[in-house]
């Protein structure tokens, strides 16, 4: 399945491309873990052409985009455990 937290791909600038190397292409590199990164453009490709034909939701954003798709998502799972610190903060107030 391609749709998962971590399968996004970032749009490439040549500047990102350069300084984040084939991390940007998330999807390819779950989808073909053991592929060699110098080959993970060309395969981002022929994958985004694959889901296009097959309207695959295939998501791709810009960087600053994705990082606050993965911090809103860090703070939606944290929050358990932030409420739970709460509480005991709270509980210790009282003692």
């Amino acid at each position: 399945m391609v749709l998962r937290v971590v399968d996004r791909n970032v749009r490439s600038h040549p500047l990102t491309a350069m300084w984040y190397g084939a991390l940007i292409y998330q999807i390819e590199h779950h989808l073909f873990p053991t592929m060699p990164r110098n080959r993970v453009r060309e395969a981002h490709f022929i994958v985004g052409r694959f889901c296009a034909e097959r309207s695959i939701p295939y998501h791709e954003v810009p960087i600053l985009q994705s990082y606050r798709e993965v911090l809103r998502f860090l703070h939606k799972v944290g929050a358990p455990l932030r409420s739970r610190a709460q509480g005991e903060d709270t509980g210790r107030a009282r003692r």
